[in-house]
C-alpha cells in the first residue's frame, strides 16, 4: 500500500509514541525524514536518531525524550503543509509571527531549519511542522 504523506505519517508515529510513553520509535527512512529529526534534535525536542540499515529504504529510530516526572517534551506536534496543500511563509510573516510556545520548521533553499533561522537569514520556505 502506498502512502500518500509519509511526513504526516512520522509526525503521527512520534505523537502516538510521546502519548504512550515509548522509549523509541522506529520510521521508515527518507533524507526529509532524517533532516526533520535533526532540526528536532538539535532543538532538544528528542533524544536522538539512529539510522538502521535494511535491504530496503532504511530505518529512522528516533528516541523520544522526557522531563523528570515523565511528561513527554513534546506537547504537541502538527502537520501544517500538506500534499494537498502546500503553505509557505515568507520572511516578511515569519518575522511578524513569533511563536513563543514552540517551533515551526521550514523547509528553504538553503535547507530545513527552525522559523528563527530563517527569520535570521533572512528567507521563507514551505511550513512543514509546528512542534511545541
Amino acid at each position: 500500500m502506498t502512502m500518500t504523506d509519509p511526513i504526516a505519517d512520522m509526525l503521527t508515529r512520534i505523537r502516538n509514541g510521546c502519548k504512550a510513553q515509548k522509549k523509541k520509535v522506529d520510521i521508515p527512512a527518507s533524507n526529509m525524514k532524517r533532516e526533520i529529526a535533526r532540526v528536532l534534535e538539535e532543538q532538544h525536542f528528542i533524544a536522538k536518531t539512529v539510522n538502521i540499515k535494511d535491504n530496503k529504504q532504511g530505518i529512522l529510530r528516533v528516541y523520544l525524550r522526557y522531563t523528570r516526572k515523565d511528561e513527554p517534551v513534546i506537547r504537541g506536534i502538527q502537520r501544517v503543509s500538506r500534499p494537498g496543500l502546500r503553505r509557505y511563509l515568507d520572511k516578511e510573516i515569519l518575522k511578524r509571527m513569533r511563536n513563543k510556545m514552540g517551533m515551526t520548521i521550514v523547509s528553504t533553499s538553503r535547507g530545513l531549519m527552525t522559523d528563527e533561522d530563517a527569520r535570521r537569514e533572512g528567507v521563507g520556505g514551505e511550513a512543514i511542522c509546528y512542534v511545541w
